[in-house]
């Protein structure tokens, strides 16, 4: 059971790093500093967006529509650092 709850909480690492370059690359694009029309910041951005709509789009059809605002991200993130707070928290008391 260690084991198991030890690679969830290395996905929900992972899946924490990712969301992190989302968001710090939409904010390098929103202030111009990224541009889109390179082929390499492009293939990186939608490569991106591909992996995190999943866990995005159901976040967004529950929280009500703020215009350019998206606080699915937020959100997302907070519910990972909460899953991976549980699980290493919990951890030991499998141990035994």
């Amino acid at each position: 059971m260690v084991s198991l709850l030890q690679a969830l909480d290395l996905i929900l690492s992972v899946v924490w790093f990712i969301m992190i370059a989302h968001i710090i690359m939409s904010w390098l694009i929103s202030f111009q500093v990224l541009n889109l029309g390179q082929q390499m910041v492009a293939q990186i951005w939608y490569g991106l967006n591909r992996l995190l709509e999943p866990i995005y789009g159901p976040i967004r059809r529950i929280l009500p529509n703020t215009g350019a605002l998206d606080l699915a991200p937020l959100v997302a993130i907070i519910v990972v650092i909460i899953l991976r707070n549980t699980i290493q928290n919990n951890i030991m008391g499998f141990a035994y």
